[in-house]
């Protein structure tokens, strides 16, 4: 009889962690998911059921309440220890470098970045990183985007972040051979959910500044963005495959378009995409 296969999402309330979730459970895991709120733990708990969810009530940057978590799930899991960590909770902060608030900037960070890393490594001596592991050592999956390897105005804050993590994964993946760990990041492009109608909310406290214009005009073009964005299916099979594949890549990137939005922004020269992104945004 094959033993159950337990696998951490963080940020499942919606979007690319709900999808995976429902997914896994699905496919016969267990999956355990962060949310933030006790409201969305009992509507996902009532949507997954309760033999393959588990939810957890934390905020990846809330110390305390990962540390808890990890006992909670230490208890359920025993000598079987975790398949796999996904650390998907994460968010996104427009608006112009020049201007923005370093508090805001370092919020970005301590979500995608600090907040993972710590849930990281409270969650990795239940992966396998530890000396005579009972179980085989599980895999990591870090969401990062397109932005980790492509950084576009007014989202440089979220590029720098994700840009941080494709680092941070190349490290810790080098690092955790010594336990049979392996670290996986995949990056998609625009996907469709929640996270993507929030940028018309964030410029607002730029409608003084000179960048306005130009602002409220990719604001207006934000619903043909998400009208073409990647379906959330989408992402969740490539997690799928990085889960179950035998020899997995150590990057999957997912463009909503292959081209334009992934190949000849990180082959053309510097100046030359500068030049291409000036005109599109209408600068000088």
């Amino acid at each position: 009889m094959m033993s159950q296969k337990y696998v951490l999402i963080t940020g499942v309330s919606s979007g690319i962690g709900y999808a995976a979730a429902a997914e896994l459970v699905a496919r016969g895991y267990h999956v355990f998911g962060s949310v933030r709120r006790e409201a969305d733990a009992a509507r996902v708990q009532q949507a997954l059921g309760e033999e393959g969810f588990t939810p957890l009530l934390f905020d990846v940057t809330d110390e305390a309440a990962v540390k808890t978590a990890v006992s909670h799930v230490e208890t359920v899991v025993g000598e079987n220890g975790l398949t796999a960590l996904i650390n998907n909770a994460g968010i996104a902060i427009a608006g112009p470098l020049m201007h923005m608030p370093l508090d805001t900037f370092r919020q970005q960070f301590e979500v995608n970045l600090f907040g993972l890393l710590h849930v990281t490594q409270c969650f990795l001596p239940l992966l396998g990183a530890r000396q005579n592991c009972p179980h085989p050592p599980g895999r990591i999956i870090n969401i990062s985007s397109v932005s980790g390897r492509i950084a576009y105005p007014f989202m440089g804050a979220y590029a720098a972040s994700k840009h941080a993590l494709e680092a941070l994964s190349d490290a810790l993946r080098r690092e955790l051979m010594l336990y049979g760990v392996d670290v996986i990041v995949i990056e998609p492009g625009t996907v469709r959910t929640p996270i993507v109608g929030k940028f018309g909310e964030q410029i607002t406290a730029y409608a003084n500044t000179d960048y306005a214009p130009v602002l409220f005009a990719l604001e207006k073009s934000v619903g043909s963005r998400e009208a073409s964005a990647l379906p959330v299916e989408r992402v969740t099979k490539v997690i799928v495959t990085a889960l179950e594949s035998k020899r997995p890549k150590t990057r999957y990137a997912i463009p909503r378009k292959r081209l334009t939005g992934w190949w000849l922004p990180r082959w053309l020269p510097d100046r030359w995409l500068d030049r291409l992104v000036g005109r599109q945004l209408g600068f000088r």
